[in-house]
Order: structure tokens, then sequence, then C-alpha cells
């Protein structure tokens, strides 16, 4: 019986004190960009390639969305959750990659670790 099993390598991307709340970092890790964000002491890793035309996704202004409730009130929801990519707007979440109209559109994430206040993804 063989062990199916994957070891995944941890790859150091910066410490949690370069890192700034609500902000990214970009590494180069085995030979792709990808992008570490800071939600509010939680980290997520993208892929810093956009599914639409192949620009740097994660490069972008990174914001949150509107919203309306029933009552027809705005809000503001998702602060530094949400980065468009800087060629042509598609926005997508940092948590999970998706885009933000259609869910057709995914950016490849990557689990993070923080171990000693440093950040590493794992491949």
């Amino acid at each position: 019986m063989s062990d199916t099993t994957t070891d995944k390598k941890r790859y150091f991307v910066a410490s949690t004190a370069e890192l700034e709340s609500n902000d990214r970092v970009i590494a180069e890790i085995q030979g792709r960009e990808i992008a570490v964000f800071d939600v509010d002491g939680e980290y997520y890793a993208v892929a810093n390639y956009c599914v639409h035309q192949g620009g740097p996704a994660c490069e972008g202004l990174l914001s949150g969305t509107v919203t309306v409730n029933e009552e027809m009130e705005l809000s503001y929801d998702q602060e530094g959750e949400v980065v468009a990519c800087p060629w042509h707007g598609w926005e997508f979440d940092v948590k999970t990659g998706e885009h933000l109209a259609s869910s057709e559109y995914v950016l490849p994430t990557y689990d993070v670790v923080v171990d000693d206040c440093k950040v590493y993804v794992e491949l």
C-alpha cells in the first residue's frame, strides 16, 4: 500500500511586523507570484495572476464592498478583503480567491502558516 499524502513545503514570505494590517506582500515562490494579505491579523495567500487576462491581480486597490439592506441603506463591508486587478478592475475576495461578480472565476489560494512571528506559504 502506497502513501498518497503529499508533504507541503513552507516558504518564508515576511515577518508579521513587516506585513501591515489590511495590506499585502508579494513574493515569488517556486516560479509563481503569490500575494499574502493580512486581514485584521488573519493571513491569506492568493496567486498574483488574474484569470481574466493574466494581469497582476493582487497589485491593485485593496478595498471592500458596498451593500444595500432591506431599508435601502448602504453599508461598507469586507474592508481590506477585496482586491481589484489594476488592468481591468476585476475584483476578488482575498480570503477565497473568488471573483465578486461570478463564482465561475477563482484565483488559486494557498495555505498560510504563522510560526514564531514569521509568515510562510505552504506549497
